[in-house]
């Protein structure tokens, strides 16, 4: 499978910055949706109302999928990849 990887950056309560890649199928296009999945991946971690737009979040390249990433999307329709300051 081929994914779009979204680069995100969104400011965490505390004010540090948050790196983290949204993955999704290469097909998927509608950026609400892909904004939704960074909405769910920060509720997830204790991060929900922090603002992520266009601004925060933009398309950086497609890709092949490991094997348990194309998994988890085909699951959950998205998967994370933490970069810096997630946790």
């Amino acid at each position: 499978m081929k994914i779009a990887v979204w680069d995100t950056y969104v400011t965490r309560k505390d004010g540090k910055v948050m790196h983290f890649d949204i993955l999704v199928d290469e097909n998927l296009k509608d950026e609400q949706i892909i904004f939704d999945h960074g909405k769910t991946y920060l509720k997830s971690v204790n991060q929900e109302g922090q603002e992520l737009t266009s601004k925060e979040c933009t398309f950086c390249h497609i890709d092949k999928a490991p094997e348990a990433t194309e998994q988890q999307i085909l699951k959950n329709g998205f998967a994370i990849i933490e970069i810096e300051n997630c946790n």
